[in-house]
Order: structure tokens, then sequence, then C-alpha cells
């Protein structure tokens, strides 16, 4: 990871801000202070920094390789931010959210074998993980405001349907939880396919019909 703390040698770094070339003042030198900088200048046009790349990177991850020398780390030659506008945060939520269970599933579906070929208390551990990893989505668009979905009329509002999601979870946790106990780890594994995966596949396409909506929203305002 970079070292937030270092100085920047002057001059042997480029800043971009939403792709545009950033003139730095000579006061800013640590990757704190230029991140500050940025999110400043996002601010004052009424946007968010969502994005703050170093050399492609991630500067919030520990992604930089241990193997990598110290003027490598502490020498970085492109430092990239993002914004986005106040409208278009709710997108940038449900995108969010759909990464999250993406991200979910593919842990989920390998967890179907791995728990197969790891003792109970093992298979355990990695139920206990992934389950953690289930809840994220939920997190996240328990976030959305109220207003970025208009339910058909007699349908669920977007609070309610938020609600039975947790519910649900909430069962599906439970009776995996309850199969990670068995003295077979089949029995896991048949409840991570048969009762996990099926909920996220169907929470995946429950956001997509989402961002659809705020997607056209945002198209028409556009227009």
């Amino acid at each position: 990871m970079y070292d937030e703390s270092t100085f920047l040698t002057p001059r042997t770094f480029e800043v971009l801000l939403d792709g545009a070339p950033v003139q730095l003042p000579e006061t800013r030198r640590s990757l704190p202070a230029i991140r500050t900088y940025l999110e400043t200048i996002a601010l004052e046009n009424e946007r968010v920094l969502c994005q703050f790349k170093v050399n492609g990177r991630s500067a919030n991850a520990a992604n930089i390789s241990q193997s990598e020398t110290d003027q490598e780390k502490s020498s970085p030659t492109l430092i990239e931010a993002q914004t986005v506008g106040l409208a278009e945060m709710p997108l940038r939520m449900l995108e969010t959210a759909l990464n999250e269970t993406r991200a979910a599933r593919a842990v989920t579906e390998a967890a179907v074998t791995q728990v197969l070929i790891n003792d109970a208390p093992m298979a355990r551990e990695l139920w206990w993980e992934l389950a953690r990893k289930m809840k994220e989505p939920l997190l996240t668009l328990s976030l959305l405001p109220e207003s970025i979905y208009q339910s058909p009329a007699g349908a669920a509002s977007l609070m309610q349907v938020r609600k039975w999601q947790l519910q649900q979870l909430a069962v599906i946790m439970k009776e995996v939880d309850e199969a990670a106990w068995q003295s077979e780890t089949s029995a896991l594994s048949n409840a991570l396919e048969n009762r996990a995966l099926p909920w996220l596949d169907k929470l995946h396409d429950m956001i997509l019909l989402w961002r659809e909506t705020v997607l056209a929203g945002l198209r028409a305002k556009a227009n």
C-alpha cells in the first residue's frame, strides 16, 4: 500500500480529476493533501469524489505488492480521481450493490465445492465469512433514497421491498447455518447451492431493474 505520509517529489507525477489535468499548489505534497484538495474542488462543483487511484490502483486498498521497492511505492507517476454529481449518487450506489452481489455470488459458488473438501469446523468458518459478504449489497441498498423508485400502483414500495429482502436473507442464513452444524459438509454445500445462490441471483436481477429505472429517469431529465 502507498505510504500516504510520504511527501512526493514535485512534478514527477500527473494529477487528473475526471480526466482533466489539475495544477496542484506547491503545499500539496502528500497523498492525503492531494486527495483533500481534489475533494474540495469536487464539492465546490456540487460533486463528490468517488474514486482515487494511484498508478491505476485504488489508494484505499492494500494492493501494492510487498516485493515492490520503496522507490516505487513512494513515487507515483499518475494520480486519478473521479467524481459523481449528487443526482448520480443513487446510480453509483446501485452499481456498487451490483458489484457486491456479483462478488458474493462468485464466492458462494466457489464455497459450494470448498466446503466439501474441508472438515466441518473449517466449512463453518467459510460459511461465516461468506455470510458477511451476502449482506453487503443490502447494506448499500439501505442507503438509497425512497424517491429513486416510483413503484407502480398497487406494488410494494422500495422500503417494503428492502424489508422483504432483509427478512428473506435472515431465513436463508438461518437455514444455511443449521446445515453448517451437520456432521456431513455436503449438507452445507447443498444449502449454499439451493438457497444462497438462487437468492443472490434474484437480488442481482432486482438491482438491475432498479438501475435501469434510474438510468431511464436520468436520460429523461437530460432530454
